[in-house]
């Protein structure tokens, strides 16, 4: 069969279709509205795809996630070997060469399984653009892990050049990389150059004690103001309502209206719905659970505005002292 070429939005589009609807709205949910309205109108677009177009997409995809798994685990010379075994030479290659771009290799991997305070001794005394660049790179734990160890003065430092980090050039990376690789004796090499960003300060600030993210975020709220907020808007999203023990949902009904509950619970998860229901008397439950069938269809960004308007009173709540969100690096209470 002649291997036809196709765009990545029509991948996407022949791989939902080929899915199917229910499988693709559980799809849907993950994406940007932006990203579901190229897929739809790409979707919409799509001549008949045919069975073997169908299979060529699916197979691709396939080993796409095959070969990130592998180059997870071990790297993407560890990958090729796997594939070599499974597929043969060949194959494997082919596969390598046509995937290689799109595959997500991090730079750094190889330190990726170092011990945090090993690392801390290496990075420490380096200038904190550097230490940004290598803690965007690793888990968010790991990184939480290292930061909270920096001095104080550098720790907003680190975090707020993280959050304003977007593409790093590739050369920078390398040389960044050839100084650990000989403390470390491993190599990685990698093309990709977008780190960084608030989503990854938020990761590692999610898994730093309080006192920590405290002191950092206190320094960004006088650095810069807009970021700071940008972070906290992101930390904590109304479906990690179900991590909450049960005595601090009920102190969170209590300073929600019931049509805001209605309007938030209309879209979220059924985990989500049972951990407040459970938390509400009968008869509360009843009347919630009235008005969202009753209210009709409603707009995904008034749902969205209702679940953040209640996350702001979660964390009002917990600044106050008055409930406790889960966090890594917290002592356990009893």
């Amino acid at each position: 069969m002649v291997r036809k070429q196709f765009s990545g939005k029509e991948k996407a589009a022949i791989l939902l279709i080929s899915l199917g609807p229910e499988k693709s709205a559980e799809i849907f949910k993950h994406l940007n509205e932006e990203e579901i309205e190229e897929l739809t109108l790409q979707i919409a677009n799509m001549r008949m795809v045919s069975s073997d177009e169908k299979k060529q997409v699916i197979e691709d995809f396939y080993q796409l996630a095959l070969a990130q798994e592998y180059i997870s685990e071990g790297g993407i010379n560890y990958a090729k070997e796997i594939l070599e075994r499974a597929l043969g030479t060949e194959k494997a290659i082919d596969i390598i060469n046509r995937l290689t771009s799109s595959l997500h290799v991090r730079p750094f991997e190889f330190i990726r399984k170092a011990d945090p305070n090993q690392l801390l001794n290496y990075i420490q005394n380096e200038h904190p653009q550097t230490i940004a660049l290598i803690l965007s790179y690793l888990q968010p734990n790991q990184a939480a892990q290292i930061l909270a160890s920096l001095p104080a003065e550098k720790q907003g430092e680190v975090t707020r050049r993280i959050a304003t980090m977007d593409r790093t050039s590739p050369d920078v990376i390398k040389e960044v990389e050839k100084v650990l690789e000989t403390k470390f004796s491993n190599i990685l090499t990698q093309d990709f150059t977008t780190t960084g960003g608030i989503q990854t300060v938020v990761d590692i600030l999610n898994s730093v004690d309080r006192g920590t993210e405290k002191a950092i975020m206190e320094e960004l709220d006088i650095k810069d103001a807009e970021l700071s907020e940008e972070i906290r808007r992101r930390m904590f999203v109304f479906e990690d309502i179900v991590s909450l023990d049960n005595r601090s949902i009920q102190r969170i009904i209590r300073e929600i209206d019931n049509s805001q509950w209605a309007i938030a619970l209309k879209g979220a998860s059924e985990e989500v719905k049972k951990a407040i229901f459970s938390n509400m008397s009968k008869r509360l439950v009843e009347m919630i659970k009235e008005d969202i069938e009753f209210m009709g269809p409603v707009r995904i960004r008034d749902i969205e505005e209702a679940q953040q308007n209640i996350v702001n009173v979660i964390r009002k709540l917990e600044e106050d002292g008055e409930i406790i969100t889960p966090r890594g690096g917290d002592e356990v209470i009893v």
